[in-house]
């Protein structure tokens, strides 16, 4: 193992305190800290020191890929490290997004490249998918997935706006009219979209007690986006907060939008996101309509399942990663875990040291580590929080 330099990405809706208070520096950052890239992603890969230089992770292994991944992991994936894990790092909305499935982003990537790009730029940036999971390490709210389109239904119409009257009229008819609502809320007139927010917002004074959530979440998401019709579409959603160690899933085809909060994510590797609102990048409705399962989440919410003593995991049904949590304190000073392919070990809290056989290091919170695939489990000792991330070659 050897200490991994991670990536720091500002966008606008970034923390100033979250990743800069986990690793020791001043606090407020000078700007926006949004995420903390830990992997090879040719984005913002990051780096090892070789001999006093920073050296691209995604160098190393393009170089030697299957000492980097394990032969199995290298044939699978095409010499490239399959997953990407990060801090996230909430402090306003991020856009309402959607991911592709596997033959969608490798079709629909190939047709793009054949033809042209939209007036927006290329929808597809790669031809992988990008199923996620997160892990909150705080309180985190998120939208997850659509709940009863009755539920929405009934706050809509609770809202008493005759435009959205067609809206409510496909909700009332369960699953199978949630594409007519989006495609109706998505493909609103572009110069009625801040009189149909400022109504919304207006009406939530005179929605019954039961709908307080629903308000709120109106009210929160149109300080942001006061023009947006996506503030509507969130009521379609469920609304989750996420206490610590829980996480949410979000498979292909699943509508979903973090809205405030820190967590750790881990993601296949791709850029593949495809928009619905609540942002000021690039929307297409069509394509965005092509790639969401409309279906209803009844529950959205995943908890953690213990795999010994100090170490808990939330199975994903991917290939591409596998996620653990490992606490360490007087009870639990060591653990191994056994995982497979290249190995990625970030502290969150405390201080450990990870072995894989080969080397030790010490890592301090908002540390990481990374090391190449090896048959050996992984030792981690000290006191402290860690979590770690692989690759799921268990999963067919």
């Amino acid at each position: 193992m050897e200490l991994l330099t991670g990536q720091i990405r500002d966008y606008a809706w970034g923390s100033r305190t979250v990743i800069a208070q986990l690793q020791g520096r001043p606090v407020p950052a000078p700007g926006p800290e949004a995420e903390l890239w830990l992997g090879a992603h040719p984005g913002a890969p990051s780096t090892v020191q070789r001999d006093g230089t920073s050296v691209s992770v995604a160098e190393l292994i393009g170089q030697d890929p299957a000492g980097w991944l394990g032969e199995p992991t290298a044939e699978r994936f095409g010499g490239r490290l399959p997953y990407l894990m990060k801090i996230l790092a909430a402090e306003t909305p991020l856009s309402l997004q959607a991911h592709p499935d596997a033959a969608q982003a490798r079709q629909r990537y190939a047709a793009e490249r054949a033809g042209s790009a939209t007036a927006g730029g290329y929808n597809y940036a790669d031809p992988h998918h990008k199923p996620e999971l997160l892990v909150a390490v705080t309180d985190f709210d998120a939208l997850c997935g659509f709940r009863d389109p009755q539920r929405s239904a009934e706050v809509l119409a609770a809202l008493r706006i005759d435009g959205l009257e067609p809206v409510v009229k496909a909700l009332r008819t369960g699953p199978d009219g949630l594409c007519e609502a989006m495609q109706r809320l998505l493909t609103w007139p572009a110069d009625r979209r801040a009189d149909l927010v400022a109504a919304a917002v207006a009406a939530v004074a005179d929605l019954a007690p039961r709908f307080a959530a629903d308000g709120d979440l109106l009210r929160g998401l149109a300080r942001h986006y006061p023009a947006d019709p996506g503030v509507l579409v969130a009521l379609l959603l469920n609304k989750v907060t996420l206490a610590p160690g829980e996480a949410v899933w979000m498979p292909a085809g699943n509508l979903h939008a973090y809205l405030h909060g820190a967590g750790v994510e881990i993601m296949a590797a791709s850029d593949n996101v495809l928009r619905g609102g609540l942002t000021p990048k690039h929307v297409d409705v069509a394509e965005l309509l092509r790639v969401l399962r409309f279906e209803v989440l009844t529950d959205p919410v995943v908890r953690p399942q213990s795999v010994a003593a100090g170490v808990i995991t939330w199975p994903a049904p991917v290939a591409e990663f596998t996620l653990h949590r490992v606490v360490l304190d007087d009870e639990v000073p060591q653990v191994t875990v056994a995982v497979s392919g290249p190995r990625v070990v970030l502290c969150l809290a405390g201080g450990v040291a990870v072995d894989d056989g080969l080397a030790a290091v010490a890592v301090s919170p908002g540390r990481a580590a990374v090391g190449p695939a090896l048959p050996a489990p992984l030792t981690i000792s000290g006191a402290g929080e860690a979590f770690v991330a692989s690759v799921n070659v268990d999963f067919a």
